[in-house]
């Protein structure tokens, strides 16, 4: 278990590898982002993007389902408090594996239970193209000793 002392800045870590699939695509536009691009491969074929993507939405929350498995679930995370300069750098596609660098970049003690850590994070493909970048406060508890 970590905990807000144990975070230093500077330090980064690189995990995931999950593989986004069509199906998944389509049926994650088809309930939140209903643009053709997203839910319609003909449709996309003829679209600026040449083909079927995800969503930004979606990998964003892929995202967070990558950082929560293999990152904050070693920790005493308490939330989140900010995302900013969350950006979309270039389409995810079917078959694509993504995976996440996250860098420490400021750490900010407070009174309450808990400290605020600042993150960089970057999605990036398994070829290495970066997908998304982000910063995203968070919180951890502080160790009780």
């Amino acid at each position: 278990m970590r905990y807000y002392e144990d975070f230093e800045v500077g330090e980064s870590r690189t995990f995931g590898g999950y593989t986004i699939t069509e199906s998944e695509i389509i049926e994650f536009g088809e309930q939140f982002d209903p643009q053709p691009y997203h839910t319609d491969p003909e449709a996309a074929e003829e679209s600026m993007y040449g083909g079927l993507i995800a969503s930004g939405w979606h990998t964003t929350a892929l995202t967070m389902r990558l950082l929560t498995d293999h990152f904050t679930a070693e920790t005493d995370f308490l939330g989140g408090t900010a995302v900013d300069e969350l950006r979309w750098t270039e389409p995810v596609r079917p078959g694509d594996t993504l995976g996440v660098t996250i860098e420490i970049v400021a750490k900010e003690p407070s009174t309450a239970r808990f400290g605020r850590v600042r993150t960089r994070i970057r999605v990036h493909t398994r070829s290495g193209d970066t997908v998304v970048t982000m910063e995203a406060v968070m919180l951890f508890g502080y160790r009780d000793d």
